[in-house]
Order: C-alpha cells, then structure tokens, then sequence
C-alpha cells in the first residue's frame, strides 16, 4: 500500500470538501474606504462566525496616531459562545511585533511586511496562519484602549465552512504575559529582587532546583498541546539575558515533584540556536529583530520565538511551562510572551490583563 504525501504541499492532490469565505473590511458602498474606524475605548467585532468552521488565515494592518497602538489594540478570541476568551493579547505581540515595534520577518506560523527596521508604531502587513477551529460560532475582537481613534483598522478573516468537525479537534489558544522586572539576583553577591526570593534554593552559587521563581510562559490544564511561544526581552543591566533552562511540568497531580518532565540547558538551546542568539528567523525559531546590530546579546531589546508546530507537546490534564531569566533566575530583564497552544474547552480562566499604561515598553 503506497503512502501519499502530506503536508501544506501535499495535501493539494486532495478534493476540498469546504465553501470558502471571508470576513473583511471592504467598503461595502462599492468605494475605496476600505477600513473600519474604531473609536477610544470601543470594543469592534471584526467577525461573528457561525459553525462548524475552521480559521485559515488572518491579515491586519492599522493606521493609528497613536505610536503605541501595537501594544494598546488588545486583540480578544472566543469558540463556541464562551465566556472568557482563548486569545487575549496585544496585536502586535500576537503576530510576534514586540515592544511596540514594527519589522519584517517569516517564519511557520507568522509574518510580517513593513518598509521599517524597528520604528515604533508606522505601517505594517501582519499575518496569521494558524488554524482555528469552532464548532458553533467565533467572535474574533479588537479593543481600542487608547485615547485616540483607530483612523484605519484593515482585515481579513479568511475561514472554512464545514459540514461537520471530528470530534477529536482542539482549540486554538494564545495568552499574553509579562514580568517587568523580573525577580532576580545578580550573582555578584548583591540582590535585586525581593527578600523572599533570597530563601529559594538560587543563590551566588547558581543553583536552582524549583522552577519556582521562573518566568512562566503557560499554565492550563485541560486536554491539548502546546505549540510554542514568542518572547520580548529588554535588558535593564548589561550582560548576556539568556542561559535560562526552561522546564516543562505535563499532567502533574498535586504538588510539582522535582524534576520537570522535560528540562532544558539553557534559552539559546530552548530557542534552537547556540552561543548566544544569532540574527536568524526561521521557519520553527529564531531572533525576528534586535535593537542594536551588535552586542544585542548583551544590550538593548530583542524580540524571539521558538514554535513546536513539528514536535508539539501534548498534554492530558495540565501543563506548566517556565524558564529561567538568567543562569537560576540571575537577572532581572523586563520579559514579555505571547505562548500558543490547542486544548478543549472550558479553559482556565486567565488572569486580568494588564492595563494599557502597564504593557507599554521601556524607553
């Protein structure tokens, strides 16, 4: 018996059993004001969908006078009439644009088109590939909370109508989350986060046997897998961010037991890269922009991803995914994070997001 290939080219060979269609902002007087204006503190829905459906694709661009509006424009998801939504980030950060900033770059998942390098706020092309399945409905939702309009909001929601879904498909989830400063020590016998953390089992002598003080990348318990995550990073000292071991904890009962399931050597290796991070965006992984040509290793903001869209991690009841800011939590660098995965509904909750003034970058 021959096995045929599969795959995004692969799969063409094969009859499509879907109508396609699309949710967009064209201008629906025939004319060419093809862009939805979204005022201060207005909550849009871009698209209502009923199902069963699957999302292919998203396209955004924005003009806004506000510089921040990558960080301001809260980007919400919600399946099948729930209540708390599965994606709740800043836009920006969702099409892996950190610190506010816009550049080009590809990889699986994701890519961005911009005539800049790194300017704060301006135009840019932002896309989305993941797939996104609903049984019942979709909402998908952008909310303005800055205190002007959004002069152009531009999309596409291009989706699948199925006849049915099988019943084994899970649900697209994508979280924001940061911890500016981080909580840590500098390993020169002085200390720059709490009393508390001088108890833990890190030290000067660099040791860390908990997973406790680590940046937390995701939490959630259900069934699914995890699908990867992007990282925006701001040195507040200098010195290399990275060396941190990311730890993975996968349907765990009750208290952590050390050692995690799967463990790490540190964030470069995490990232798929070696010796420092290297100015590369691949398909799986990569730094997609830096602030400085060079010593980005050791100054100014990055911006980096690694996806396990090849190698996901599944999960039956719970996962918890963190790494460390630094050799056993050394450093404390202001770190952001968009993680991705799939799992059934209801999800956990998420906790509130940060008010807009709180997820601006440093300066």
């Amino acid at each position: 018996m021959s096995i045929l290939p599969a795959g995004p080219l692969g799969g063409l060979m094969f009859a499509k059993d879907f109508i396609p269609a699309r949710e967009s902002s064209w201008d629906r007087t025939g004319r060419n004001g093809d862009a939805w204006r979204i005022e201060p503190g207005e909550t849009k829905v871009l698209a209502d969908l009923k199902g069963p459906g699957v999302i292919s694709h998203i396209w955004f661009t924005i003009n806004s006078p506000d510089n921040m509006y990558l960080r301001k424009l809260l980007l919400r998801m919600f399946w099948d009439g729930e209540e708390h939504p599965s994606v709740e980030t800043p836009v920006g950060d969702f099409f892996g644009l950190g610190h506010a900033r816009t550049y080009s770059y590809q990889c699986a998942p994701f890519n961005t088109s911009c005539h800049q390098r790194g300017q704060i706020g301006g135009g840019c092309a932002m896309n989305c590939w993941f797939q996104m399945p609903f049984r019942k409905s979709a909402r998908i939702e952008i909310v303005n909370e800055q205190t002007e309009p959004v002069r152009s909001f531009y999309f596409y929601i291009d989706y699948q109508k199925h006849a049915s879904l099988p019943d084994d498909i899970v649900y697209f989830h994508a979280q924001w989350r940061r911890e500016n400063p981080c909580d840590g020590w500098t390993g020169e016998g002085s200390f720059w986060g709490s009393a508390s953390h001088r108890q833990r089992e890190q030290g000067p002598d660099g040791v860390n046997l908990s997973d406790e003080g680590n940046y937390l990348i995701l939490e959630a318990e259900g069934r699914g897998h995890y699908v990867g995550v992007n990282f925006s990073i701001d040195h507040q000292a200098r010195g290399w961010w990275g060396e941190g071991d990311d730890m993975i904890f996968v349907d765990r009962d009750g208290e952590r037991t050390w050692p995690p399931d799967m463990h790490g050597t540190g964030s470069e290796d995490y990232l798929a890269q070696a010796w420092g991070m290297q100015k590369n965006a691949y398909l799986y992984n990569g730094m997609s922009w830096c602030e400085l040509e060079d010593q980005f290793n050791d100054w100014g903001k990055v911006c980096v991803y690694r996806y396990h869209i090849l190698d996901p991690i599944p999960f039956q009841k719970n996962i918890r995914v963190s790494i460390e800011h630094g050799h056993a939590n050394d450093r404390s660098d202001d770190w952001c994070s968009v993680a991705y995965w799939y799992q059934t509904e209801p999800h956990r909750p998420f906790p509130p997001m940060l008010p807009a003034e709180l997820r601006l970058p440093n300066w």
